[in-house]
């Protein structure tokens, strides 16, 4: 293969690896889906091995090329840009893996106040319009349930959101406050 050869595939191989990891984490963030998950996970290994035979291949070539050693060393350092954006959505992906994104929908017929949601990390919301909706991220602490209680009419109602989570759980949800909810877990 010659230098400029080299060059285009790093540089292709970096966008594309880039974009692709993109979607996947994008659509993981906003489902919170395992089978994304999953697909991550093999996405990284593969386009792992990729990138590092592309980088080596690439590497060899500019040991032999001193006139293109510059260009070839930026490729690889545009190739290896991807690390730390990796890195930085594994964060997330393991910080998201242990939070539950509960989307509180105010489904009565009256204006909420003082929505305390009761276990795990906790939360508080001070007031839904009748229709309004908020999301709150909780942490997940450990083994744990979700409840959440609240004032409709100066009257202090309790119910269950999640009636068990654990670490590595972490879900996106939406709960309709005093209608009609599918046990989740």
């Amino acid at each position: 293969m010659t230098t400029e050869q080299h060059i285009k595939l790093g540089r292709q191989t970096a966008l594309i690896s880039f974009l692709l990891g993109t979607i996947i984490f994008g659509l993981y963030f906003l489902t919170s889906s395992f089978e994304l998950l999953s697909v991550g996970y093999g996405f990284i290994a593969l386009t792992g091995l990729i990138n590092v035979g592309i980088l080596i291949s690439i590497l060899v070539k500019a040991t032999k090329d001193n006139e293109n050693r510059k260009k070839l060393l930026t490729t690889c350092g545009l190739m290896l840009l991807n690390l730390p954006v990796m890195f930085f959505y594994c964060w997330v992906a393991i910080i998201m893996l242990n939070t539950m994104r509960i989307t509180l929908i105010n489904s009565t017929q009256t204006t909420l106040t003082n929505i305390n949601i009761v276990g795990c990390g906790g939360g508080h919301i001070d007031k839904l319009e009748v229709g309004q909706s908020e999301t709150v991220w909780v942490d997940i602490t450990g083994d744990c349930s979700i409840n959440i209680n609240y004032l409709s009419n100066g009257q202090k109602i309790e119910e269950s959101v999640a009636g068990y989570v654990t670490n590595s759980m972490g879900q996106k949800m939406k709960h309709n406050i005093g209608g009609q909810n599918e046990e989740q877990f």
